[in-house]
């Protein structure tokens, strides 16, 4: 399913199967999820993008040619980061995810949205076997993302996500895993994402337009509304942090210092690393969590794509692709 210009819906075409070149796998792919990024693409919104493209970066599926760090038949999963240069000042400071030459699936090179998909081997991870190939799928964005800015909120026991989504869904369980309180603001009166957050384990639910009923230590941004910035930062504590963990943002609306003021701390996260993805699949080894998605054919992918945008998905949208 290819767009093949901003703002156009997304054509199903024919290819021949891509050929994968030294370092490379070639994938089979099994599903692929639906993010908010790919709405952003769809929409024009990311600088980085280049068209026509095959969108998707939440991606599962089998290694089909032999050689390499991957058998043939191998599970592995594909994130947003798909390559780095490795000599800039950002690679060797351990900080690829901010290289100027960063290559992007399903952004500036073909994603998962077909049956193929070609990829850099060493940006492909091992998917746990005790989730299926839909279940895995929104883990290599949603929940690496999602894992890289709770990590940004220290030690905060109290944490506001704002915009109830694919990442918070996930990130709900990994927090209350290890016993923070979390506190889910969706769309105003959305009770059915508010109840369906209650019962993944948050301990308060309301409107994005609400206040908290105590003051957090710290909140993750989700939604791409700038607006929520000055709200977030009026709910922390002195000494909180807000993260913003979306690639796009609307514009953040004037806000005065004295909700800064206090040692808060405003931070965005800026794609993810292979070592959040290591460190996030060795935790997922203790922590099982269980995404909740709704699946679509490969053909449907503008549905996904509206849906998302809606946000009328419980959970996570995947695409389920070469389903035999």
């Amino acid at each position: 399913m290819a767009l093949e210009a901003a703002h156009e819906p997304l054509q199903q075409v024919e290819r021949d199967i891509p050929m994968a070149g030294v370092g490379e796998v070639l994938l089979r792919v099994k599903a692929c999820g639906v993010c908010r990024t790919d709405v952003h693409l769809v929409d024009g919104e990311l600088a980085e993008a280049r068209y026509p493209i095959l969108p998707g970066h939440q991606i599962v599926g089998l290694v089909e040619n032999a050689g390499g760090s991957f058998a043939r038949g191998s599970r592995v999963g594909v994130p947003w980061l798909g390559w780095t240069c490795g000599s800039c000042a950002f690679c060797i400071r351990g900080r690829e995810n901010l290289c100027d030459a960063a290559r992007f699936t399903g952004c500036s090179v073909d994603g998962g949205f077909a049956e193929y998909v070609v990829a850099d081997e060493r940006f492909c991870f091992p998917i746990p076997e005790a989730y299926s190939d839909a279940e895995a799928a929104p883990l290599l964005c949603a929940g690496m993302i999602g894992f890289r800015a709770l990590r940004m909120t220290g030690e905060a026991k109290r944490v506001g996500f704002y915009g109830f989504g694919s990442a918070a869904h996930l990130l709900t369980q990994i927090a209350t895993s290890t016993h923070r309180e979390v506190h889910a603001f969706t769309r105003p009166g959305d009770v059915e994402g508010q109840r369906f957050a209650r019962t993944i384990g948050a301990a308060w639910a309301g409107g994005s337009d609400e206040s908290p009923p105590v003051t957090l230590d710290a909140a993750i941004i989700f939604a791409s509304v700038g607006a929520l910035v000055p709200q977030a930062l009026r709910a922390v504590a002195k000494g909180g942090i807000v993260v913003c963990a979306g690639i796009h943002m609307s514009d953040i609306p004037s806000f005065p210092y004295s909700i800064l003021w206090g040692e808060r701390a405003l931070v965005s996260v800026a794609n993810l690393t292979r070592s959040d993805g290591t460190q996030f699949f060795e935790i997922l080894r203790d922590v099982h969590i269980r995404p909740t998605v709704r699946t679509y054919p490969l053909a449907q992918a503008n549905d996904a794509i509206r849906d998302v945008r809606n946000g009328s998905v419980e959970g996570s949208a995947v695409l389920v692709i070469n389903d035999h």
